[in-house]
């Protein structure tokens, strides 16, 4: 992973930190795995904006990615290593035995020709995907299933992995990178190793044209609205709004979020660090 800090020629580069993507093979995606992408903007069907700070951004076509990893058995060799415009980490192409292409979030030191398997037999080595039961204690993992068969869920972001800390059963247990420790069903899979480009949170824009660049518009804080439009705004000044809190009156600091009787609350064993 290599960083570039940029000189500051223009304003727009004066505090830019952008990723030179070395690990990147190609900027050709697979065409047959390439889905078109249509923006809302934020609307919902009825043309009302439901979410705010959307709209604009670079087209984008969607890579079709293979979170399940189902096809055991049959070796595959990878192709390439590319950026993926919709998530943080790299993809990368596997091409199978049999000649069938996919594409699978591409682990921490994968290279172009390593070999990939998955399944039952497949070793524990990085990039391999297999059930949680056969997966070494104490190894780094991606990609994880919360029900099996429905794909990764969950450690999926860019530099991100957790630790398969103890087997209960039909449980395993798993550290989470947020802190929580949590049971996950022993027949889910997860991919060995740590989702690529590390680096990625040490990236800085520069500009505010980058963040539209990406579809985001600009935010304006509460405080500095009218009483009629959030909680926190009016006042003489620069008042400061009284208690922390969301455009729909959600506390921001304190309230708890989660529900009371969510099922996958019996299988957290410690929650995330506050």
């Amino acid at each position: 992973m290599a960083l570039r800090k940029y000189k500051p020629r223009t304003p727009g580069t004066r505090f830019r930190v952008g990723n030179l993507n070395v690990e990147v093979t190609t900027d050709e995606p697979e065409k047959s795995l390439l889905a078109p992408m249509s923006k809302t903007g934020g609307r919902n069907r009825k043309g009302k904006m439901t979410m705010r700070n959307r709209g604009g951004g670079h087209k984008r076509r969607y890579r079709v990615i293979d979170f399940k990893r189902d096809k055991d058995g049959i070796p595959a060799k990878v192709s390439t290593i590319e950026y993926d415009p919709n998530r943080s980490a790299y993809i990368a192409l596997l091409v199978y035995a049999d000649g069938e292409k996919r594409y699978m979030l591409a682990p921490k030191g994968v290279q172009v020709g390593d070999a990939i398997q998955s399944g039952k037999g497949a070793p524990p080595n990085v990039g391999n995907t297999l059930h949680l039961a056969d997966i070494p204690l104490g190894a780094s993992i991606y990609g994880i299933e919360m029900v099996p068969g429905r794909g990764a869920a969950l450690v999926r972001s860019a530099g991100t992995s957790a630790t398969l800390v103890g087997k209960e059963d039909k449980y395993v247990v798993v550290k989470l990178p947020s802190g929580e420790v949590r049971r996950i069903m022993a027949n889910c899979r997860a991919s060995i190793g740590t989702a690529s480009n590390p680096d990625h949170n040490q990236q800085v824009l520069g500009k505010a044209g980058r963040k539209r660049w990406r579809g985001r518009r600009p935010r304006v804080r509460g405080v500095a609205m009218n009483p009629v439009d959030h909680p926190m705004g009016g006042g003489e000044g620069r008042a400061s709004g009284g208690h922390p809190r969301s455009r729909t009156g959600i506390m921001a600091k304190g309230q708890k979020t989660r529900k009371v009787n969510k099922p996958s609350s019996k299988l957290i064993i410690s929650r995330r660090k506050k």
